[in-house]
């Protein structure tokens, strides 16, 4: 049992809760909680830590929890020690170090008639997650980022994917325009959320190959991302509100999409 968080082991899964440069340089990122530790994908986790606390329950239950963990290796950290790990106020007793995923833009686009997220500079984790989280739930087939965009392994990002950011494929690009026009040889049409020159979201058509550029919370698309885009639309929106978070915006227009595509 680690009874200090002094250990460098200890230590080294705060850096990659805390630091991005070290989840870079190791390939890797911390997931929390019993769920993400159930529905972590078991050749990629790397490390588990388990506070006694939860052990003891789980040696009791023997449940799924139980069942997992006879798969693996685990270490037992004291409570003191798991709180210390912990980036939640409420830890659950349990955490593990996973191997990070890598993708090609051929990959994230290879679904024959495929729904995805053009995402220019997003800044909040909580958004970026919902977004995952949301995408999923709508049928997407992949997320294309820009390198403003926030570290898709943040933990609270992590948090927010709720598990899927280990279903849905995601790429951070250098250069958006370059993957945009890859996208258009692939035939994918591209909808860009603008204020000028659009049509109401709901009057295209999005049961071909379809992707939507969604912009950073503050300043939307950048002007020359935007133009590069097959279509201008947007939502309309009643009283004095201007523009919709980008999470929300994102939902509307996938399951839209969804919405068309189930008909």
């Amino acid at each position: 049992m680690i009874t200090s968080s002094s250990n460098s082991r200890i230590k080294n899964v705060m850096q990659l809760t805390s630091k991005a440069k070290a989840r870079k340089e190791q390939h890797s990122f911390v997931v929390e909680g019993i769920k993400m530790f159930l529905e972590a994908p078991i050749e990629r986790i790397k490390e588990v830590y388990v506070s006694d606390t939860l052990l003891k329950r789980i040696l009791l239950e023997k449940g799924s929890l139980f069942e997992r963990l006879q798969q693996i290796e685990y270490e037992v950290v004291t409570d003191d020690v798991f709180v210390k790990m912990s980036d939640t106020k409420t830890p659950q007793g349990i955490l593990c170090v996973v191997e990070q995923f890598s993708y090609t833009l051929p990959e994230v686009l290879a679904e024959a008639n495929g729904l995805w997220l053009v995402l220019e500079d997003i800044q909040d984790p909580g958004n970026l997650g919902t977004i995952l989280r949301t995408g999923e739930g709508a049928g997407i087939h992949g997320v294309v980022m820009t390198r403003g965009t926030v570290d898709i392994y943040n933990p609270k990002t992590i948090r927010a994917t709720m598990g899927s950011v280990y279903r849905v494929p995601f790429i951070y690009v250098e250069n958006v325009q370059l993957a945009m026009a890859y996208m258009r040889e692939l035939g994918i049409k591209t909808y860009a959320a603008h204020l000028e020159e659009s049509s109401p979201y709901d009057s295209f058509d999005f049961k071909e190959k379809t992707a939507f550029l969604i912009g950073n919370e503050g300043n939307g698309l950048k002007e020359e991302t935007a133009k590069l885009a097959t279509a201008y639309l947007k939502i309309p929106m009643e009283g004095q509100v201007e523009s919709l978070n980008a999470g929300v915006a994102a939902a509307i227009l996938m399951y839209e999409a969804k919405r068309q595509r189930n008909i």
